[in-house]
């Protein structure tokens, strides 16, 4: 079977274009985006992702207005087609630095036609790998980026003008494996893992750099991902030790409310940001992370299109809000400089380094 790419000189194994270097079924690469306008009012996450190895295209866009997310989510049979799944599709202009994000779901009332911009060269970073006993369960190479976007979002018949003066964001891509559409059947290790997941992702815009902080701690607290970057204009990249956060919770949640992250330059001098979150964005209510109804590689068959809207304080949901990772707009100090971002944060069941003993506890 060929593909199209097999035209150029981009392979990376003896197979084609059409096919990935390995046979495991959670093999993915995609796409993740967000913007807002620094107030939190208006958040938008979107992606997509492509999942050969189960043959199936994906991808969501998700606005919070209000305490309603609306979401409209796009699957279908994977073909020649990388960039585009129904009415949604990712145009590069410019690698690692301009992209175009088009929606078109007019019939289920979001559509926008968006182009990023990055403020900062794309940073890779550190290798990510999870294993569950011998089994890899995530295994990934990821960039991520910060910047601004320009166009317009329409929700509704309303539309929003994106100025790249106001609008914000940032992205990432990833590639490898992860688990992807129907879960793999259970096995011992799954049984006997232990009951935790802390998770840290903070990439912030500053006018004359970026920071990008990435944490996971196991129920422990022993940190199996540590990375702090500060990315400069002409591409240099200043490493910041070993990254402390201290969040504060709002009282009977796991709410974060702010935190202060401190970090250290080469010589040890300590560099601290402070970080005060705004409006937020439950992936999993909406996005397709972790979803009971939709997730990401799923197979829902040929030209699947769907919107939802969830009241995120119906007695239902509120409850569930906690117990998924949430993208929250952030904004941050550092140094005297005002900048703008994601606070990105899991904190599921027992994890000691903050005092939580089991899935249902909350702050004091």
């Amino acid at each position: 079977m060929l593909h199209p790419l097999d035209e150029y000189p981009v392979h990376q194994t003896p197979l084609s274009m059409a096919a990935v270097g390995t046979s495991d079924r959670n093999f993915y690469d995609r796409c993740y985006f967000n913007a807002h306008d620094r107030t939190g009012d208006v958040f938008l996450i979107t992606g997509m992702g492509i999942y050969p190895n189960v043959g199936v295209i994906d991808g969501y866009a998700a606005v919070r207005h209000g305490d309603t997310v609306s979401a409209v989510r796009f699957s279908d049979a994977l073909d020649d087609e990388r960039l585009r799944v129904g009415p949604y599709r990712v145009e590069v202009v410019e690698p690692l630095q301009t992209v175009r994000v088009i929606c078109e779901a007019d019939e289920q009332g979001l559509s926008f036609d968006l182009t990023w911009e990055g403020s900062f060269p794309a940073l890779e970073e550190q290798p990510h790998v999870i294993r569950r006993g011998p089994k890899v369960m995530l295994q990934s190479t990821r960039f991520a980026q910060v910047g601004t976007w320009s166009g317009v979002l329409t929700l509704d018949g309303a539309d929003r003008k994106v100025d790249p003066s106001v609008w914000l964001g940032s992205r990432d891509r990833s590639w490898g494996i992860r688990p992807v559409g129907d879960p793999d059947p259970k096995n011992r290790f799954d049984e006997e893992q232990e009951n935790g997941f802390w998770w840290l992702y903070v990439p912030l815009r500053f006018d004359d750099f970026s920071i990008i902080v990435i944490v996971q701690e196991q129920p422990d607290g022993y940190r199996i991902l540590n990375d702090a970057t500060r990315v400069w204009p002409d591409g240099r990249v200043e490493q910041l030790g070993w990254p402390r956060a201290d969040i504060r919770y709002r009282s009977g949640t796991r709410h974060p409310e702010s935190a202060t992250i401190h970090c250290s330059l080469a010589d040890g001098t300590p560099l601290v940001v402070e970080v005060e979150t705004l409006g937020y964005l439950p992936l999993h209510l909406g996005c397709g992370y972790g979803e009971a109804s939709w997730a990401h590689g799923q197979w829902m068959g040929r030209g699947w299109v769907e919107r939802v809207d969830v009241d995120l304080t119906a007695p239902d949901v509120e409850p569930r809000i906690r117990f998924g990772n949430i993208d929250h707009v952030a904004r941050a100090t550092c140094d005297g400089a005002v900048g703008y971002g994601l606070f990105e944060h899991a904190s599921i069941g027992r994890h000691d380094a903050t005092g939580f003993a089991d899935l249902l506890a909350v702050a004091p």
